[in-house]
């Protein structure tokens, strides 16, 4: 039986090494391509600081607030939070690999898992599973140190999920399935833990505010995961396998499957073992997005890293640095865009593609309504399909008119004025004809590289003269993805 031993000393300098590595790698390649559409989404929501978001919490747009009053409105400072996660995110990879007995070769292992394919995506630029990806490697590494015999961490762990309320609410998710797998095969013991209970109650005191944003709001986080769900959920459920794989990489798939089953000979953190499957089902019955599972996924792998050291040299000696290669390259702005084009990486990673061609975009946007007679001018606002247009049109657009979407978040900041009887619409298509007396084709958007992504193609419409006052239409054009 394989049973985590004593906790080894930490390898500050081998696993601080690593990090910092990362960090850099990441942060040299933060400017290369653009923003990424939710990032120009935060940059918006930054501007009305708020207890919470009818799509979000409040914690990934107030960073993006902070990173602009600081280093100012950089893309490079938009991304800085990005470098200090996959940096935190791999020490915390590290010091769970040296809490079921790691040592140095394990524990530095186990901080490149935050080389991994998903990580560096997700450190690479500002979303919520970006910092969820150190919310949840917090918390699950005092989750083992209380199953270990210390029940006082579960108080961390509390206070942990309180603080990542205020981010994204995955790791219930993720909390849930340990509570399953705890049920299922014990140490049920753990349950009537005071010290769990006073957890608990950190983690409702710590984020009620968040809670009760969703209570008084009518759980909107609800209603959103209910259209993404509706939105995404049959391709979610069609790619969720083969993404598994490539979570950290292909390369690294035996090492966290060695962590499943360390896990399963280990009494203590069985339920860790079987939170696996039970998380992957509760996503795929939710119709969730496949990454939901990468937090577990990295502490699974470095539940294996103690194992996978003992194995061949020339095998990890390969297989690692491979593994981090081709993530890297997968994930990072390495390479220029015009070889970028003629590869698939754009295709099947749209953390990458959704970075190219704003201020393309906006400039054939502005040239639509430069076009307008000067007449037509004064009474033109921008209307968008979806908060990543709008966010290029604040981020670039200059001497434009004002922008409004029914997009999310954008909706309740309300719709245009009675006067405005001209709008320029970027990415509805044909359906919003019928609003207007008249609404023709001016421009489609095109990047100039032939990368696709969601606005690829999409037309610009000028249309006039709506059918109904803007207090009747604006509620037809609230929609949630």
């Amino acid at each position: 039986m394989d049973e985590p031993g004593e906790r080894p000393a930490v390898s500050w300098g081998p696993v601080g090494a690593v990090a910092v590595l990362l960090g850099v790698l990441v942060a040299a390649n933060s400017n290369r391509y653009g923003y990424h559409r939710d990032e120009l989404y935060f940059r918006l929501l930054g501007e009305h600081p708020a207890w919470g978001y009818v799509d979000q919490p409040p914690l990934t747009p107030l960073l993006a607030r902070a990173t602009t009053e600081v280093f100012g409105d950089h893309l490079w400072a938009l991304r800085v939070p990005g470098s200090l996660a996959i940096m935190a995110t791999a020490v915390l990879t590290a010091l769970l690999a040296r809490e079921l007995g790691g040592r140095t070769g394990a524990q530095v292992l186990a901080a490149l898992g935050a080389a991994g394919t998903f990580p560096l995506v997700f450190g690479h630029v500002l979303l919520t599973a970006t910092v969820d990806l150190v919310v949840v490697a917090a918390v699950l590494l005092f989750v083992v140190r209380a199953l270990r015999g210390d029940p006082r961490w579960w108080l961390a762990a509390g206070l942990g999920v309180g603080v990542g309320l205020y981010n994204k609410h995955l790791v219930l998710l993720t909390l849930v399935a340990i509570g399953v797998s705890l049920v299922a095969v014990g140490p049920r013991r753990v349950l009537a833990s005071r010290w769990l209970w006073a957890g608990v109650a950190v983690a409702l005191v710590v984020g009620s505010p968040n809670v009760i944003y969703q209570i008084t709001h009518g759980w909107p986080q609800l209603e959103m995961a209910g259209a993404i769900r509706e939105d995404k959920g049959a391709e979610s459920r069609t790619l969720f396998a083969p993404l598994q794989l490539v979570l950290l990489g292909i390369l690294f798939v035996p090492v966290w499957v060695a962590g499943i089953v360390r896990l399963w000979r280990t009494p203590a953190l069985r339920a860790l073992a079987l939170a696996y499957p039970v998380l992957c089902a509760l996503v795929l019955v939710t119709g969730g997005q496949p990454y939901y599972t990468l937090g577990l996924v990295l502490a699974l792998f470095a539940a294996g890293c103690p194992t996978a050291v003992r194995w061949p040299r020339w095998l990890l000696g390969v297989g690692a640095p491979l593994n981090v290669a081709v993530s890297a390259v997968f994930a990072l702005a390495l390479l220029p865009v015009s070889v970028l084009a003629k590869t698939p990486i754009a295709d099947v990673n749209q953390g990458t593609s959704d970075q190219i061609g704003w201020p393309v975009y906006v400039e054939q946007i502005a040239s639509v309504y430069d076009s307008l007679p000067p007449a037509d001018r004064s009474r033109t606002v921008i209307l968008t399909a979806n908060y990543g247009e709008a966010g290029a049109l604040d981020r670039y657009g200059v001497g434009l008119p004002a922008v409004y979407s029914g997009h999310n978040e954008l909706w309740y900041r309300g719709g245009p004025p009675a006067d405005a009887t001209v709008v320029v619409a970027v990415g509805f298509g044909a359906p919003l004809g019928a609003l207007f007396g008249s609404c023709q084709v001016a421009h489609d958007l095109d990047n100039g590289v032939d990368i696709p992504n969601e606005e690829q193609d999409n037309d610009v419409r000028v249309c006039r003269d709506p059918v109904s006052p803007w207090t009747v239409l604006w509620p037809r054009l609230q929609h949630y993805s």
